[in-house]
């Protein structure tokens, strides 16, 4: 039951409604305007050549585009010492596991990445019900590359880099065994150290006369507008409603 929130008449709310209808759009306004300077971000050529392991065989960068000029890569966390995937993760791929036929017949792939073994992966994928393609990384940098994976030597160092800015790693020397981090490691099979070791993110690439550009990534806070179930909860009465901590599961855990 809601309590403790302001109630009023009808035509206090339209009066309300119609204040927020122009913050609102000003806000769209302001998201068309951030899709069109990430669209004019330079492109910068992929120069390394990628290996990944798919349900199809060994592929490379380029295959990953499946005939396609652009592709999108969600760095899923989950790791070779995971025995499942991230909660958080999961719940996103749960949103765009629908869609992703709809963006192939846009000229645009999407794709999973992770550094946990093909045989995990897919393993995962037929738990929950997925159709997306998804790829392991296990054998190349290329998640460290792209900023969703560090080494326990860099964890150790005490700071590393993500979302562009240094990430202040000390904290694991005493880390809250009830906290998130811990929570959901558990859940990923694994400890806090390891788990944290993966980072979640994506990464968008276009691939032009023969050769392959990384154009756009984004982590943290920054994928909140691809996770489905955030956006519907921005508009519930009581929102994300998160004091508690982290409140989701696996939708075969609830």
């Amino acid at each position: 039951m809601i309590t403790a929130h302001p109630t009023g008449t009808r035509e206090q709310w339209l009066a309300a409604r119609l204040e927020l209808l122009e913050a609102e759009k000003e806000h769209t306004r302001r998201g068309d305007e951030l899709a069109r300077r990430r669209q004019e971000l330079p492109w910068v050529p992929v120069e390394k050549d990628y290996r990944f392991e798919t349900a199809a065989g060994a592929a490379s960068l380029r295959d990953l585009f499946g005939g396609r000029s652009q592709l999108l890569v969600y760095h899923f966390m989950f790791g070779p010492d995971f025995t499942g995937g991230c909660p958080s993760c999961t719940a996103i791929a749960d949103g765009f596991n629908g869609f992703v036929i709809h963006l192939e017949h846009h000229d645009v792939a999407l794709v999973a990445v992770s550094r946990a073994p093909i045989t995990q992966l897919e393993a995962y994928r037929r738990r929950m019900g997925w159709t997306f393609p998804w790829a392991s990384s296990l054998d190349s940098n290329f998640n460290y590359d792209f900023n969703t994976s560090i080494t326990e030597a860099q964890q150790r160092s005490g700071s590393v880099d993500y979302n562009y800015r240094p990430v202040d790693t000390t904290w694991l020397e005493n880390p809250d065994a009830q906290g998130a981090a811990a929570q959901f490691a558990a859940m990923a099979g694994t400890d806090i150290a390891t788990f944290t070791r993966e980072r979640p993110g994506m990464s968008a690439f276009a691939v032009q006369d023969g050769v392959v550009f990384h154009t756009y990534s984004t982590y943290a806070r920054g994928l909140d507008g691809l996770w489905g179930m955030y956006q519907w909860l921005d508009r519930a009465p009581k929102g994300r409603n998160e004091a508690a901590g982290p409140w989701w599961r696996r939708r075969d855990e609830y």
